[in-house]
């Protein structure tokens, strides 16, 4: 694997992470989540919004230096 990340590859973990995250909390908000394991689940949210915002940093960071890609709003509320 590279060391540097490619851009698309940034831009389909940022939505991915997104995606994820948005079921995630649907999920622990359902009734269908044991509460047992409402402790777990809510900690496999919080790993994922870390990741989700180390990326976004990283994004905007490539962002500077490549005026081409997309903006984190545009990313964000583009529809696939």
């Amino acid at each position: 694997m590279t060391e540097t990340i490619s851009s698309n590859a940034m831009i389909y973990a940022i939505l991915a992470l997104n995606s994820e995250i948005e079921l995630q909390k649907e999920y622990i908000d359902s009734p269908e989540l044991a509460a047992d394991e409402r402790d777990n689940e809510e900690e496999i949210l919080g790993d994922m919004e870390q990741a989700f915002m180390e990326f976004l940093g990283l994004y905007k960071s490539r962002c500077k230096k490549d005026k081409t890609l997309p903006s984190i709003d545009e990313l964000l509320t583009s529809k696939l």
